[in-house]
């Protein structure tokens, strides 16, 4: 199953009064795991940098000058999330913003069906504890020294740690490569076991048996597939029945 982990930085926090998108990183998870693949841009908001958004993600308006319109990277962006769910944290939040920008120049929006909020994840699994993305990861044990200020890919990737943890995917692995290597073992095991008889085993028919079982073959015609198997007391015996 495909997903991707997503995440934005903006100039504000109401995308209907001003703000704008000035980043957006994408991350690809294949069946739970990082696969590399990865979508990251900065964004011309069009606009002035304010203060208070500067001081958490350090994006001037100097910076994002140069940069391309958000019309101008819509179509690789929805080229590169596709169909698959989008896994986001307080997703209400960037999905506003993705979504005012897609009207803006004429996209289809992304619906809510496809959305995987982890802050509600995190919520119904630890129920009372702080759920932000930098307590998640001290919970779960995962390193985020790197993140002095926020980066829409850099949270992107830390926040895909924090959701295979939250889903268990990560155990259920493990558990996964444990079962393969005991059953990998339990073969081992099985095969250094086997042992060859010294001496076969003595055959079970008397003579009448086998003259009998003779005559059946007989039966069958010229070249019987029987005669393939037969000892050479039995063929002898189908001779001496013939």
């Amino acid at each position: 199953m495909r997903e991707i982990v997503l995440d934005t930085e903006t100039t504000g926090l109401d995308p209907y009064r001003g703000d704008r998108l000035v980043e957006i990183g994408c991350v690809e998870l294949l069946n739970g795991m990082p696969t590399s693949q990865t979508f990251h841009v900065y964004i011309n908001p069009e606009r002035d940098m304010p203060a208070e958004a500067f001081a958490v993600h350090g994006l001037s308006t100097e910076f994002l000058r140069d940069k391309p319109r958000f019309a101008e990277i819509a179509d690789a962006f929805l080229e590169f999330i596709a169909d698959a769910p989008l896994v986001i944290h307080n997703a209400a939040f960037d999905l506003g913003f993705l979504n005012a920008e897609l009207e803006r120049c004429k996209k289809t929006v992304i619906g809510r069906e496809r959305i995987v909020d982890t802050l509600l994840l995190a919520r119904r699994k630890h129920p009372g504890g702080s759920n932000k993305l930098d307590d998640l990861c001290v919970r779960y044990g995962i390193d985020n020294s790197r993140r002095t200020k926020h980066g829409a890919l850099l949270d992107a990737e830390i926040l895909a740690e924090v959701y295979v943890e939250l889903t268990g995917k990560r155990q259920a692995r493990l558990g996964l490569v444990s079962a393969a290597s005991v059953s990998a073992e339990r073969r081992i095991t099985t095969a250094r076991t086997l042992r060859t008889r010294p001496a076969p085993l003595a055959p079970r028919l008397d003579d009448t048996a086998v003259v009998a079982h003779a005559e059946f073959v007989r039966t069958l015609g010229a070249a019987p597939i029987w005669l393939d198997y037969l000892g050479e007391e039995t063929a002898s015996a189908a001779d001496s029945a013939g």
